[in-house]
């Protein structure tokens, strides 16, 4: 069975809940493709509104970030109990923008993810490399890294549930995008990584996002890929041409 593509949306610090119950409602049916999963990821004061506008709709609302504890002394944090108990089924972990401001490392994303797990949340784990580590041609050893680590300890049947999304930091709100074929390139490493450690039939089931300035003109050729399986969008998917990327075809 093809893999279904999922087109998501991170709005990362925009939008009040008013604003973003008002976008959801005045688009809802330019979104409607029930051949493509539609999420957003939206920030944390959001998702109540955003979940209300959302609902009878084939759109889901997913979170930007969650904590790996239950709860506690963790002023700011948002525990996965809490975007469970909204309703979220969906979260972010591990973007770049978390690791370089917010200090994420590998670790934490791998705790992060496994609680998202224990929770019944999907989480889609970013990775990516800079620039610099592109031009000295170690892309794949470093997001091999991230990968094997954020996946420790995470079984065959969970880690079919995780969502893996590849963003080159150097093409994130740049307008430079990587070309469909080295967006393709890294996509395919990741799940001859994901069949190493969890053999073929895993690696045919999970989807591998390409995030980094897709837009509605680019999106159909990345889509044709056979190891991209949908988008992680920042900036577009803010605007009502978000309709543009879910009916690519």
């Amino acid at each position: 069975m093809a893999r279904k593509i999922l087109a998501a949306g991170n709005w990362k610090m925009n939008m009040t809940p008013s604003q973003a119950a008002a976008f959801i409602n005045d688009n809802k049916e330019a979104f409607a493709n029930d051949e493509v999963d539609v999420l957003f990821c939206v920030p944390a004061i959001d998702l109540p509104a955003a979940l209300a506008a959302a609902e009878g709709t084939n759109i889901k609302i997913g979170a930007e970030n969650m904590y790996y504890e239950e709860k506690g002394a963790f002023t700011g944090e948002i525990a996965p109990c809490m975007l469970d108990d909204l309703g979220v089924k969906y979260v972010i972990i591990g973007h770049s923008e978390r690791r370089e401001y917010f200090a994420e490392t590998d670790e934490i994303v791998n705790k992060k993810v496994l609680k998202a797990l224990e929770h019944g949340i999907t989480p889609l784990m970013c990775c990516g490399e800079t620039l610099t580590q592109r031009e000295q041609g170690v892309t794949m050893d470093f997001i091999r890294q991230q990968v094997k680590i954020g996946f420790l300890g995470i079984s065959a049947e969970d880690a079919r549930k995780v969502v893996i999304a590849y963003e080159p930091i150097w093409a994130i709100g740049t307008g430079k995008t990587a070309t469909s074929d080295q967006a393709e390139e890294v996509c395919k490493g990741i799940r001859e990584l994901i069949c190493e450690l969890y053999g073929a039939e895993t690696a045919e089931e999970i989807r591998i996002l390409y995030g980094g300035s897709v837009n509605g003109g680019n999106a159909a050729e990345l889509f044709a890929k056979p190891d991209i399986d949908g988008g992680l969008v920042g900036g577009a998917s803010l605007k009502p041409d978000f309709s543009k990327i879910i009916n690519y075809k």
